[in-house]
């Protein structure tokens, strides 16, 4: 079956939203929209837009490929995917504060205790705790893909440390220098006011004890991280301080940073490490990324992490399954955005009929991210699905498995023109006093032909996302 195409109807039409856009194209010459290609190539190279892939020695910095035909989403279609995002971050949140204490989900029967019990991102730590304004995710990205025209599907929520912004507001803004005449016919909900959002939304759920404007800074493991770029990035786009574990202490029941002018205590922390490196003193001793002592702080009422610890059982890939149950039970409806359909590998029946179908599935490690430790089964060779098998039976609990889904395509710029590759859409969402989504998001593009592979760290790219301001 062929994929949806989001530009092109079946009959060679283009389809409405992608009309102005295509008639441009027309009158362009190829061989300057190619040197057009080359000059954001260019721009994201001199402003250092990089990421680095672990375990690539030959090109730990790499840039990020970038695609300058946009990616277009009507009006229409972005309204509802928004009331889909809003519904399923306010039961996210619900649930949250809901597992950390009286856990009346579990209690219900609607989700099994074992979830928990043996789960590395459910934190104690948080038990009977909660964090200003009653905010857990302060910052969202929710994994979407699209099938057909009116079918979207919620891939994945990242709850913990989501990535990706700053590729999205630097994509826009090199279109916008490459294209001007473009956003001058072409009417698109802008997105440049996510960093001053950001630091509003940040702002807005400081600790109760905070007087005056809240000091805000973010956290960073260092320059060797692979999102390190964004991390100062958005820093500086905030115009707060970029800090780093080593710059941090706890002084007086505050976590102070050092400056020019003497410590400064920190009433807000957007922090970009993980759980486990934050507090040596309670959780990774070995750990030099995080701030001894900071826990008892946020315990103490006089800090706000964002997002908060524990956040990571939230995107959990196990407990994915279980979101359309989450969903209804806090907001009393039917989920607006569908899940994809999830089988848990560690229920015995399921596992043979994963074990059986391997080459048909996509298999995801519950804890896994960014593309690493799946298995494809389409894409992958015989000798992969059984190698892939034996660690399936070894740790089934490890695992899930999904359907191969025919993702829709959007065209890219190749050098023999215009062709369709599959795409997924991360929109970025800020919690705080309100829910924030911002219109559009990162797309991510698979740029091999046929691959359903969009991760930046398996090769893919992104482009900018258009939502149309009608």
């Amino acid at each position: 079956m062929k994929p949806f195409d989001e530009m092109i109807e079946t009959g060679g039409q283009v389809r409405p939203p992608y009309g102005q856009l295509k008639c441009w194209l027309d009158t362009q010459n190829p061989e300057r929209l190619a040197q057009k290609a080359l000059d954001a190539e260019n721009v994201f190279r001199k402003t250092g837009i990089t990421f680095a892939v672990y375990g690539d020695e030959e090109a730990a910095e790499r840039l990020i490929p970038f695609d300058i035909i946009p990616r277009i989403i009507t009006g229409n279609e972005w309204r509802r995917l928004s009331q889909g995002i809003e519904q399923r971050v306010m039961a996210l949140n619900a649930f949250l504060d809901d597992i950390y204490h009286r856990q009346e989900i579990i209690r219900a029967g609607r989700i099994p205790r074992e979830l928990f019990t043996h789960n590395d991102a459910y934190l104690p730590e948080m038990v009977g705790f909660r964090p200003p304004g009653n905010v857990y995710t302060h910052i969202i990205g929710v994994d979407i893909v699209r099938t057909e025209e009116n079918q979207f599907y919620v891939l994945e929520d990242n709850a913990r440390t989501p990535s990706g912004v700053s590729y999205m507001l630097e994509n826009r803004e090199t279109m916008m220098q490459l294209f001007p005449e473009l956003f001058q016919q072409i009417k698109v909900r802008p997105v440049e006011t996510y960093p001053k959002l950001l630091r509003q939304s940040l702002a807005a759920v400081a600790p109760p004890g905070c007087k005056g404007t809240p000091t805000i800074a973010v956290l960073t493991p260092g320059i060797y991280n692979s999102a390190y770029f964004e991390h100062a990035f958005l820093a500086d786009q905030m115009g707060v301080e970029l800090v780093e574990g080593s710059d941090l202490k706890v002084e007086n029941g505050k976590v102070v940073m050092r400056t020019t002018e003497g410590n400064r205590a920190i009433d807000v922390l957007y922090r970009r490490v993980d759980d486990s490196f934050l507090d040596p003193l309670t959780f990774r001793r070995d750990s030099a990324l995080g701030v001894a002592g900071i826990m008892d702080v946020y315990r103490s009422g006089n800090i706000t992490i964002a997002n908060a610890p524990g956040t990571g059982i939230a995107d959990d890939k196990a407990l994915y399954s279980y979101m359309p149950e989450i969903v209804e039970f806090y907001t009393g409806r039917k989920a607006i955005l569908e899940n994809v359909p999830t089988h848990r590998c560690s229920e015995p029946d399921t596992l043979k009929y994963v074990l059986e179908n391997l080459a048909d599935l996509v298999v995801k490690e519950v804890h896994g991210s960014g593309g690493y430790g799946m298995l494809v089964g389409p894409a992958a060779s015989k000798k992969e699905c059984e190698a892939f098998a034996l660690k399936l039976k070894a740790n089934p609990k490890n695992y899930i498995a999904q359907p191969t889904l025919a993702l829709s395509t959007t065209p890219i710029m190749t050098e023999k023109g215009l062709a369709p590759r599959h795409v997924d859409l991360r929109p970025f969402v800020l919690v705080s006093d309100r829910i924030r989504i911002t219109p559009g998001g990162l797309t991510r593009v698979a740029l091999k032909e046929g691959s359903l592979v969009v991760n930046s760290s398996q090769g893919g790219g992104t482009k900018d996302t258009w939502v149309l301001d009608d």
